[in-house]
């Protein structure tokens, strides 16, 4: 049956030859409205990102690489590269005792608190995995003292629980095992210092590192320790053949955090020290951030400041990447 002129085709026949190279043409043909949407993306992006950028890049890398002109400088009392002394800064920041003193300090700082609170860490999450009901409020009240600031933190420790005042809780609880009032901030000898820079450091830190091999434990399998115990294996060969295994690539992760931690200690430093309130002169013990807070805010060295930056940041650097050697950070498994 023909078709009137003027109507079009519904029967499954193709169309005429050329009819159908034009709607061909057509299709393959971009559209005209692409182009200015691709590059209204794009201004939508800048806008977006341009604040983020220029902030990140005039107050980090713009900042980094005066820091490192200053660095080079003798920029005293002044923060613009004045006399250029290429390497005299450094010379003589590594020549400084007190300096190097300081990094003897936080060396045997690092290593005593980071195997402490790596064990304690995984210890604790080892306890609150085991238990079935109220582990979530177990795990919160632990992550808590994580939120807590460094400097409130160091500010009660020294006034409420290691004041050395008789009423203090430190000295309280010592009383009740026969133990005199003990002023712990002020006795060098022997170093009772050390007993409130430790347990201030365990107790803000030691949360935060517990979720995080909790996170870990909560990732293995548990076929492996059902078939471990079909084995007969309990206990502490579960321990070393599954659970530390396991968590290799967590606990690098945690002791990478644990040293750029430790070397980069300074609020419990200076607010437990370097105040009115702890009743001391000066500090018996200066960690690297400390020196160089002193050296540029207090004498405003900055050309001396900035390098002891750079050499702190080398070291923290030559450190991670010796841990990442012997650990095994970053290396695929096959």
């Amino acid at each position: 049956m023909l078709s009137a002129p003027g109507t079009t085709r519904r029967s499954g026949r193709p169309g005429p030859p050329g009819r159908l190279a034009a709607g061909a043409a057509r299709a393959g043909r971009p559209r005209a409205g692409r182009p200015r949407a691709g590059r209204s993306g794009l201004l939508a992006f800048a806008l977006l990102t341009a604040p983020m950028l220029i902030g990140l890049g005039v107050f980090k890398y713009v900042a980094i690489g005066w820091s490192f002109l200053l660095s080079l400088s003798d920029a005293r009392g002044t923060i613009a590269p004045s006399r250029w002394v290429g390497l005299g800064n450094y010379r003589a920041l590594l020549s400084d005792a007190a300096f190097r003193d300081s990094l003897t300090q936080i060396l045997l700082f690092t290593a005593f608190i980071v195997p402490v609170t790596f064990a304690a860490s995984l210890g604790l999450a080892l306890l609150v995995h085991r238990i079935r009901r109220g582990r979530a409020v177990l795990r919160t009240v632990f992550l808590i003292p994580a939120a807590v600031s460094y400097v409130a933190a160091s500010l009660l420790w020294k006034m409420c629980l290691f004041n050395g005042l008789p009423a203090g809780i430190a000295n309280t609880l010592g009383g009740w095992f026969g133990m005199d009032p003990v002023p712990w901030l002020q006795t060098t000898s022997p170093p009772l210092y050390w007993i409130v820079l430790v347990t201030l450091r365990l107790w803000l830190q030691v949360g935060f590192y517990m979720v995080l091999f909790l996170a870990g434990l909560q990732g293995i399998p548990k076929e492996l320790y059902e078939a471990a115990a079909l084995d007969g294996a309990t206990g502490l060969r579960l321990l070393r053949g599954i659970t530390l295994p396991m968590l290799r690539n967590t606990s690098v992760a945690v002791l990478m955090l644990l040293f750029i931690a430790a070397f980069q200690a300074f609020d419990e430093f200076y607010n437990l020290f370097n105040s009115g309130l702890s009743g001391t002169g000066s500090a018996p013990v200066q960690t690297p951030l400390g020196y160089l807070y002193n050296t540029a805010m207090g004498s405003q060295d900055y050309g001396l400041g900035s390098a002891g930056a750079f050499v702190l940041t080398a070291l923290i650097v030559g450190v991670t990447l010796i841990q990442g050697r012997f650990t095994g950070f970053g290396r695929s498994e096959e």
